[in-house]
């Protein structure tokens, strides 16, 4: 054990820290992958379960100030009335395959004066300029509707001004045009039998699983990943020092230790060529000095 106590260090107890929380993000994300994942399977289970069954009254699925349930998402109701054009909101900011577009939302009043809010289909144009008065128009006088039910959007994106809106709800748009309407909104799918003239229908969803499986494993492996690379570089750490090789450190403490030896030996040396010098010079005096004090 006294091998790993390195890992107490505080370098490594940092190293440690992170990868926990790395390890706990990326099971956080995986585990929200996976769950947009089985949200996208109810909801498609529900829309094909709807556009299965036959057209049903719309008065029969919706009704006014009531929310559209989960499960009657996509489903096909049917109603008869007559458009009010003067009352057509534009949809706003409609975007698709790059193109800028719009919706449009003409009331259905039914016979017993509630409207039901159509959405007749999309169209490109300027986001800005484009006026109710712009837009194709509907069919005159009694029409026979069939559509696929949406529920209403919320936030503030709902908001209705002069007639314009960027996301539908029946809330909304009955207090801006003083209607009573159902809850909730249709996608046109036939008026009469038809498609609507002048205008391309509303996309309907995709049914399949999206990529939330695919990315929920990337998630995991990132994980996985930074696990696997803490423990491989710790093993790395013990396997060197088990094999008693110093670090970088110890290596630089020994070179240092090297080269105050040749300093000191140089140094000594030195000295030695100083003092011999000192004994040649001064021997060479003490000879003259002699020569000198002999007779002549």
């Amino acid at each position: 054990m006294r091998s790993l106590r390195f890992l107490l260090s505080r370098r490594w107890l940092a190293f440690a820290l992170i990868v926990v929380l790395l390890g706990y993000a990326a099971w956080w994300l995986g585990e929200w992958q996976f769950d947009r994942l089985a949200a996208r399977k109810d909801s498609n289970a529900v829309v094909r379960a709807n556009e299965g069954k036959a057209p049903a009254p719309a008065g029969d699925v919706l009704a006014p100030g009531r929310a559209v349930p989960d499960d009657l998402e996509w489903r096909i109701v049917r109603a008869t009335g007559t458009y009010a054009s003067d009352d057509t909101v534009i949809v706003r900011y409609r975007t698709r395959e790059g193109s800028s577009g719009i919706d449009v939302v003409v009331p259905l009043v039914t016979d017993d004066g509630t409207a039901l809010l159509v959405d007749r289909g999309w169209m490109a144009t300027d986001n800005q300029g484009t006026r109710p008065t712009d837009v194709p128009e509907p069919p005159q006088g009694k029409v026979t509707v069939e559509g696929w039910v949406r529920a209403d959007a919320a936030g503030d994106s709902t908001a209705v001004e002069d007639q314009s809106t960027r996301a539908i709800s029946s809330e909304r748009i009955g207090a801006a045009l003083d209607r009573t309407v159902y809850g909730g909104f249709v996608v046109l799918k036939s008026e009469d039998g038809a498609p609507a003239a002048g205008l391309e229908p509303v996309e309907l969803p995709e049914l399949n699983n999206g990529p939330h499986f695919f990315y929920g494993l990337q998630w995991w492996f990132f994980g996985v990943l930074a696990v696997f690379g803490f423990l491989y570089l710790a093993f790395d750490e013990w396997r060197t020092r088990q094999r008693g090789e110093e670090p970088v450190q110890a290596e630089a403490r020994v070179e240092a230790r090297d080269a105050k030896a040749r300093a000191r030996s140089a140094k000594n040396a030195r000295k030695q060529a100083v003092r011999a010098a000192y004994e040649r010079a001064w021997a060479e005096e003490r000879r003259q000095r002699d020569r000198s004090a002999k007779p002549r």
